[in-house]
């Protein structure tokens, strides 16, 4: 299984243009094993329309059944473990959503594909690349 970070998730379900062929392939390969998708990055979709930073097609309740029901998609719930993990990333930025995601693909021992460069430069979870 890979974890999906957020903006990735949105991008494919979306057929957004800044979804890469490359992060295409990487969907696609790994489909079968799992993509995992935080159930912090429903809540950061939901406030991300909240804040109107988000234009989605559909209602929020919509958006969210229509991309969580795409193969492979695996809604990885927050564990106490992940809660803790977050608060424990040395030297990791301040926002509660990378934490939370970042700490889900450390418990998980899964690689994160993401494009955001402050996860990519964290030395601390595997990212495809």
């Amino acid at each position: 299984m890979i974890i999906l970070d957020t903006h990735i998730w949105i991008w494919w379900v979306d057929d957004n243009s800044r979804l890469s062929r490359r992060l295409q392939e990487l969907l696609l390969a790994y489909q079968s094993n799992g993509l995992g998708v935080s159930i912090f990055s429903c809540w950061e979709v939901a406030k991300l329309v909240e804040k109107d930073r988000l234009n989605l097609s559909l209602s929020i309740d919509e958006w969210l059944n229509t991309a969580l029901a795409y193969p492979g998609i695996q809604l990885l719930e927050l564990t106490v473990p992940i809660v803790i993990q977050a608060t424990q990333l040395q030297g990791f930025h301040n926002d509660p959503a990378d934490q939370i995601i970042v700490a889900t693909a450390q418990i998980y021992d899964c690689p994160l594909l993401t494009l955001d460069a402050k996860i990519m430069n964290y030395p601390h979870v595997q990212v495809l690349r």
